[in-house]
């Protein structure tokens, strides 16, 4: 089977509510509720189709289609200004040191601060992978290629770019960090508050949430044995993540205690290495393996390819080449594996 990464329609619904239905909670960017699910499409539409090449509050959904059936088998999100709807919020980790003259001793303690830091980042997200399809290297396909659209269209992109890891959750689809922490002070369990959080936004969370610092080590135990660490299944995400040159910087997600991890968006691997080049020929047989991409805004395609300088640009692999939907004379952004 043949794959390539597209920009989301309208009638992506029902196939991105039944991914929705599998991701076992924990996911905000990606809720299972058909009407937030059709209002992130209608937005993604309207970034799609907005032509003022600026960061603004836009949200690009991208789908992994197989090419010989259309049937959708992945997703991702590309938000280009986060913070601007609502404050974004992070715990992040700082240490706060004070000193006995009495004892002679200084007391170094681990805390929590509420933080609006990382606001007007960019942010890759939502990425999710049918769990039949978690092999062959499709992962990678549909989270570089966020990176190569945010190439293509890299003036409406902020110059940090964020990713937030799901952070663990258990069993039942309940988190001992949020219940150690931040439970405490809404009278709602995790489900509950995922699930407000992901269609109405987290303002609650500074109307009620204390503002001074939160002594790590008060926290439970099985609440600071899951603080940064990624979902199982995100592992490999974040393996990713850390091949592109992002960092863990302190940053941890308020509801599940995830890692949040950060770069400049110009030093991310993939927007630094992908270079354009013109397609002279669709019939490479050698050459590198990488992925390649096409088309602006709605017209986005990126597929894996293999390719082949000559003659001042490139010859692609036929499959490649008819993923993509180009030809001799066509422009494309290359990046190798």
């Amino acid at each position: 089977m043949s794959f390539r990464v597209r920009a989301s329609r309208p009638d992506d619904l029902e196939p991105l509510y039944e991914m929705a239905k599998l991701t076992g909670g924990g996911f905000t960017n990606l809720p299972p509720d058909r009407d937030a699910l059709a209002a992130r499409l209608a937005t993604s539409a309207a970034a799609f189709g907005k032509r003022d090449d600026t960061p603004g509050d836009d949200l690009y959904v991208l789908m992994l289609e197989e090419i010989e059936t259309g049937h959708v088998r992945g997703t991702a999100q590309v938000f280009s200004r986060v913070g601007q709807r609502w404050p974004f919020y992070s715990y992040r980790v700082g240490t706060m040191s004070q000193t006995s003259r009495e004892l002679g001793r200084t007391f170094r303690a681990e805390t929590l601060s509420l933080s609006t830091d990382l606001e007007g980042s960019s942010e890759v997200g939502g990425l999710f992978l049918h769990p039949r399809e978690r092999a062959g290297g499709l992962g990678q396909l549909l989270a570089r290629s966020r990176y190569l659209f945010i190439k293509q269209h890299r003036a409406r992109f902020a110059a940090r770019l964020i990713a937030e890891l799901r952070g663990v959750i258990d069993e039942a689809g309940g988190s001992h960090f949020w219940d150690g922490l931040a439970g405490k002070f809404f009278g709602m369990s995790f489900q509950e508050a995922d699930e407000f959080n992901a269609i109405n936004g987290n303002q609650f969370i500074a109307d009620l949430m204390p503002k001074h610092p939160i002594y790590i080590a008060m926290l439970p135990e099985t609440a600071r044995a899951v603080m940064g660490l990624p979902h199982p299944t995100g592992r490999a995400a974040m393996r990713m993540l850390e091949a592109e040159g992002f960092l863990h910087e302190g940053y941890i997600d308020i509801f599940d205690g995830g890692p949040t991890m950060a770069a400049s968006t110009d030093a991310v691997r993939t927007v630094r290495d992908a270079a354009p080049a013109t397609v002279v020929a669709a019939d490479a047989d050698a050459g590198e393996s990488g992925l390649a991409s096409t088309g602006r805004l709605e017209d986005f395609r990126c597929a894996r390819a293999r390719v082949e300088p000559r003659d001042g640009g490139i010859a692609l692999d036929a499959d490649g080449a008819a993923a993509l939907g180009v030809g001799a004379g066509d422009e494309v952004l290359y990046v190798g594996r």
